[in-house]
């Protein structure tokens, strides 16, 4: 079997024609779902039932160092929503290396990310929520 290789700088993020840029050392992206796809019910005799949630809402996040000029338009793109509810966009997470991906037709800014001031460079953490998040994971084979 080959050895896969996963290289960072083959992740790409565009969030509502938004190149995300400048992540931070370390752990820089997550995403997951905010629900199980079912919910399990037991009868008092052990018999179970499964129901679909149907709930497919989930959520992206991402790390940047303060210095990523990321965060001015993430910035605008969250007042503008706020002012007008015009935030809304598409999300298309992509490893370039493999066949992961990570996409949402509509995502929106949850809220702007708490700060930190330091002598040193601090991060900023956004995340994206969305009604629809879909996610394959395709590995890195390369």
């Amino acid at each position: 079997m080959p050895i896969g290789t996963k290289r960072a700088a083959d992740m790409t993020v565009v969030w509502n024609g938004i190149p995300i840029v400048g992540f931070a050392n370390g752990t820089y992206l997550e995403y997951g779902r905010n629900s199980d796809a079912y919910a399990l019910t037991v009868g008092s005799a052990g018999d179970g039932a499964r129901a679909a949630t149907g709930d497919k809402s989930g959520f992206v996040r991402f790390v940047l160092l303060q210095t990523s000029p990321t965060n001015a338009a993430l910035s605008a793109a969250a007042a503008l929503d706020e002012a007008s509810g015009d935030g809304v966009g598409p999300l298309a997470v992509k490893d370039l290396g493999g066949a992961d991906v990570i996409a949402a037709a509509t995502a929106w800014i949850k809220k702007l990310p708490d700060g930190e001031e330091s002598n040193e460079i601090t991060n900023r953490t956004w995340e994206l929520e969305t009604d629809n998040l879909e996610i394959f994971y395709g590995g890195n084979p390369i």
